[in-house]
């Protein structure tokens, strides 16, 4: 009896530790809270060239995570599918590495990405709405969810901002298959690859 005595005790002080432990957020006058809005988008893709080269199809979940100080760590997930427009490739403009330059339409594939960084000068509103539209447009986002004043470093370049979307298609016809975009670095954007068929 006395050891099962021993045991219940032990088992309930680590269920009180393990609540002290989620309810503390443990921050130095910073909150931990995370908020995460999903949306499922259509949007048009744009390559190297500026130009369109894909429609995207895609599940978007935001998340917003204060920092202190008035400023948060904003991320954007994406997972989808895509389909390509005639015209030129996502990496035909890209001035090293081996790529191609054309792509035909309806070629299928998928795709995943994030991109991350930091929004200051507005307030945070987790009551703020927003349909799939505003969901699909950064700035539209970020305008609604933080104020009309607010800067998103995304937004602004590539400084203070961290990305990664790969691309990718089994599809017979092209003669590349896998394409990425990203700017690890916060500072600059890198093309890999392509989606080409020539």
């Amino acid at each position: 009896m006395k050891r099962l005595f021993v045991l219940a005790t032990l088992v309930f002080g680590l269920l009180a530790l393990a609540a002290t432990g989620f309810a503390d957020p443990g921050g130095k006058g910073k909150s931990k809270k995370v908020s995460r809005l999903t949306f499922s988008i259509v949007v048009t893709d744009n390559g190297s060239c500026g130009s369109p080269w894909a429609t995207d199809t895609s599940r978007r979940t935001w998340k917003v995570k204060p920092n202190g100080g008035g400023t948060f760590t904003l991320t954007r997930k994406d997972k989808g599918t895509f389909v390509t427009l005639a015209g030129a490739s996502p990496g035909k403009c890209d001035p090293k590495g081996k790529h191609g330059s054309v792509v035909t339409a309806g070629v299928k594939g998928k795709f995943r990405g994030y991109l991350t960084g930091t929004v200051s000068g507005g307030t945070y509103n987790p009551n703020a709405t927003c349909d799939a539209t505003c969901g699909g447009n950064t700035a539209a986002f970020v305008a609604a969810f933080f104020g009309a004043g607010a800067k998103f470093t995304c937004s602004q370049g590539f400084a203070g901002c961290k990305f990664n979307f790969e691309y990718a298609s089994k599809d017979p016809t092209l003669r590349y298959r896998h394409w990425q975009d990203k700017g690890t670095n916060g500072v600059s954007e890198q093309f890999v690859g392509d989606i080409a068929t020539s």
